[in-house]
C-alpha cells in the first residue's frame, strides 16, 4: 500500500474518527489509522503522541462537531422547543456517528477538550435557565437529561427494543415528554450531603 502524503494531526484525527464510526471508538489506535491511510505505524508518531492522544483528538473533534450542531439547532428557542431540538441534535449525531458519539461521552484529559465540552455544556445549561432552574440546580439537571437520552441511544443501538411493544419512536417521544415534566416541576433543592440518603 502506497504511503499518502500531507498527512497532518488534522487530517489522522479525522481519518480516526471516521474509523470510530466504522468500528467502535475503543478500536482506534495509531496502528489501526495508519493501516487506513497507508503509511506505517512509526510514521504516525511525528504527528501523534500515541493511541489515547489520538483518541484524545477524536473526543475533541466530536465535540465541537456536536456543539456547532447544537448552536445552529437552538438558536432563538426556549423551553420545550428548545429540549426538543437539544435531544433530537443528539439521536442524529449518535446515529450518523455512533464512534464521535461514543468519543463524546468519554473522560478527555487533553486540554483542548475544555473550550469544545464548555461549549455543549454552556447551550445544556442555557436550556436549563430557560426553564427557571436556579444555579446549583443547573448540572443535576443537565446529567438528568444527558443520562437519559444517552441511555436510551446506546439501549436501542444494541437492540434492546427490537422485539418488544410499542416502537422506539413512541417511547423517545414519552421519554422526552417526561423530562419536559420533570424540568418545569423540578424538586426543591434537597441538602448536600448525601449520606443521609444512606442511613
Amino acid at each position: 500500500m502506497a504511503a499518502r502524503a500531507g498527512l497532518t494531526p488534522e487530517s489522522l484525527t479525522l481519518s480516526a474518527a471516521q474509523l470510530a464510526d466504522e468500528v467502535g471508538f475503543e478500536q482506534v489506535t495509531v496502528s489501526e489509522v495508519a493501516r487506513r491511510v497507508g503509511v506505517k505505524p512509526a510514521s504516525l508518531y511525528s504527528h501523534l503522541r500515541g493511541s489515547d492522544d489520538l483518541r484524545g483528538r477524536v473526543s475533541v473533534l466530536a465535540l465541537t462537531e456536536l456543539g456547532d450542531r447544537l448552536s445552529i439547532a437552538l438558536a432563538g428557542r426556549s423551553g420545550r422547543d428548545a429540549l426538543d431540538a437539544l435531544v433530537a441534535v443528539m439521536r442524529s449525531y449518535a446515529q450518523d456517528h455512533p464512534g464521535r458519539w461514543h468519543a463524546t461521552q468519554v473522560r478527555i484529559t487533553t486540554p483542548a477538550a475544555g473550550p469544545a465540552g464548555a461549549k455543549v455544556s454552556a447551550l445544556m445549561v442555557g436550556i436549563m435557565v430557560g426553564y427557571g432552574l436556579p444555579a446549583q440546580e443547573q448540572t443535576h439537571a443537565v446529567r438528568l437529561v444527558g443520562s437519559t437520552v444517552n441511555g436510551f441511544i446506546r439501549l436501542q443501538a444494541n437492540g434492546s427494543f427490537d422485539h418488544s411493544d410499542p416502537n422506539p419512536e413512541t417511547s423517545w417521544a414519552r421519554m422526552t415528554q417526561a423530562l419536559d415534566t420533570a424540568l418545569r416541576n423540578w424538586p426543591a433543592s434537597a441538602p448536600d450531603d448525601a449520606t443521609t440518603a444512606h442511613a
